[in-house]
Order: C-alpha cells, then structure tokens, then sequence
C-alpha cells in the first residue's frame, strides 16, 4: 500500500520532535487586564494576579474604558497593583473625551503612584459606531498623545498595532506610517491587536522593518474562551477569525472545559509557530482569567518562581 502525500505530511508532523519539549524558557511575557465592576469581578481579578505574578512578566496592564469611561476604577486598579504586588503596572490612556489638561491630571497622579509605563491609544469613542472626532482641548491622535505624555514625565510608553490593519484606516500602508509616526514620537514599542494566523504578524513585523520601524513589536494573543465574545471583538477591530478555527469551536457551547481546552491549544500552537519565527515576547489578553494564560506560558517553557528570580538576578 503506499502513502498519499497527505499521509507522508500527517507522518512528518507525528515524528517530527514534539511541539513544546523542553524549550528554553526564554520567552517573555506581559499581561494585560480589565478594571472590574463588581465585588465578584473583583475578587477573580486579584485571583489572576496573583496566579499570573510568579512568571516573572515584565509588565501587567490595565485598560480604559471608551471615552474614559473606566477612569477612576482603572487608576483604582493600577495603584493596586503597584502598591501590593511585585508587578510594573502600566496603564491604558486614551485621547478621547479628554482635554490636554486632563490628561496631563491623570498622567501626573499615575507618575506620583509610582508607575512609570502608559500604554497610549488614541481609544474608542463612547457610542459604538461613531467616528473618533478630537476633543478641541485634546490630542488628535495617539501620535499627539504619546509626544504629549513624553513632555510630561519620561514613561515608557507603549501603543497599539493592527497586523490586519484599523479599521477606519485607508490602506495597510497609511497605517503603518501611524505606525512610525507613533514611535518617532517617543513610543518604546507596539503591542499588536489579537490575530489567529502566524503569517498575518510576521507580514505586519516584515512590512514595519521595510518601513523604518525598528522598535520591538510584541504580539497580542487573545485565549478564546468566549467565541460568540471573540466574534464581537474581531469584527470591532478587523481581526479575522479562520474558517478552520470556527469549525473547532462548532458544539461546544455546552462545553466549557472541552472549550478550554480547544482555546489553549489552539493558542499555544499559534504562540509555538510565533517563538520559531524567532518572536520572544507574548502580551496576553486574559479577560481577567489566568487559567488559559498560564497553560501557554507553561508549555513555552515558562515555569512559576524562576522567571521572577532571574529578573532579580
């Protein structure tokens, strides 16, 4: 009987060295988290925090609500963590509904709560659907607002990327040059929208090295544990979820752990694919929950306690 070449290709996937043995642990992470609205919400927050601090990340963030709607709960939470655990907290600022002296409030009382990154974005406004229009008194773009926060204090300043491109942007090209614009103005690196294919990040990393961007760009892995939730998401932010990765998720519904358990595998294959292209820095999405995170961590070579000792060292 001879093989089809399917069936060579199935045999040099099986025999080949397995995906995840024994990685160096050299990867490095940052974790991104949401302000809560409730007590319950709360407590699960704090309860990711303190599963995720062992690995040693080298920041955690925290967003912002459209239209600064999460202001206080979002400084709320940024403090916290800055005060009470061993963690750099960066927090997410947005030019929208603000004027250049309410930022310049905000950016001094984050300075004077000891944190010393920003992860500056131009923000969604309030009402869904609505285009981004300038306060009068605020920054256009988060271009403007990165080379305002540097004026302020000197904060390490992160921005975002879209490896599918933004939405409201007229072509990739322009994009990429708010890219540039963005690290000209003073931004340490870019941390990328979700996005479920490698080649999608690695045409984007490529086409920002031919543009004169030199700056690190981390990409954002998003664990999908919610699909009907990642479906929103994408379609808000031009990510394309795969035809072949909406099948896996097909009757699982009632199915949370078995949910889980597809979501962490597929995302770990993904950031695997990524490290052999030579990427060294994940940024995770949690939605508050560290389970899925720290799986992939995990399987990257990641292990609690010894990452944080050889930051110490």
């Amino acid at each position: 009987m001879t093989m089809s070449f399917h069936d060579l290709e199935e045999a040099r996937r099986a025999l080949d060295a397995p995906l995840f043995a024994d990685l160096a642990g050299d990867a490095q992470v940052s974790f991104e988290f949401f302000p809560p609205k409730s007590e319950k919400m709360e407590g699960q927050l704090w309860e990711a925090i303190k599963t995720l601090e062992p690995l040693g990340p080298r920041f955690v963030s925290v967003t912002y609500g459209a239209g600064g709607s999460t202001r206080e709960r979002t400084h709320a939470t940024v403090a916290r963590i800055q005060r009470e655990t061993s963690l750099a907290a960066a927090a997410h600022l947005t030019c929208v509904e603000a004027t250049k002296a309410e930022i310049a409030e905000i950016a001094d009382a984050y300075w004077a709560a000891g944190v010393r990154h920003i992860v500056a974005l131009r923000g969604d406004p309030p009402v869904a659907g609505a285009s981004f229009a300038p306060h009068p008194e605020g920054y256009a773009s988060a271009a403007d607002l990165v080379a305002g926060l540097k004026k302020l204090h000197p904060f390490e300043i992160s921005v975002a990327a879209y490896p599918e491109c933004h939405p409201e942007a007229v072509s990739a090209a322009s994009d990429i040059d708010n890219l540039k614009r963005k690290i000209d103005a003073g931004a340490t690196r870019a941390i990328s929208q979700f996005f479920f294919t490698p080649e999608c990040f690695f045409r984007f990393r490529d086409a920002a090295a031919a543009a004169g961007i030199e700056a690190e760009i981390v990409p954002g892995i998003l664990p999908v544990s919610n699909v009907a939730q990642t479906r929103k998401f994408a379609a808000m932010c031009g990510a394309e979820i795969p035809a072949w990765m909406d099948r896996l998720f097909e009757g699982l519904d009632d199915h949370p752990p078995a949910r889980q358990l597809v979501a962490a595998t597929i995302a770990a294959e993904l950031c695997r694919r990524l490290y052999a292209g030579g990427v060294r820095h994940f940024h995770f999405y949690t939605l508050n929950r560290a389970e899925l995170s720290f799986a992939i961590c995990h399987l990257l070579g990641l292990r609690a306690g010894t990452a944080a000792a050889k930051a110490a060292a």
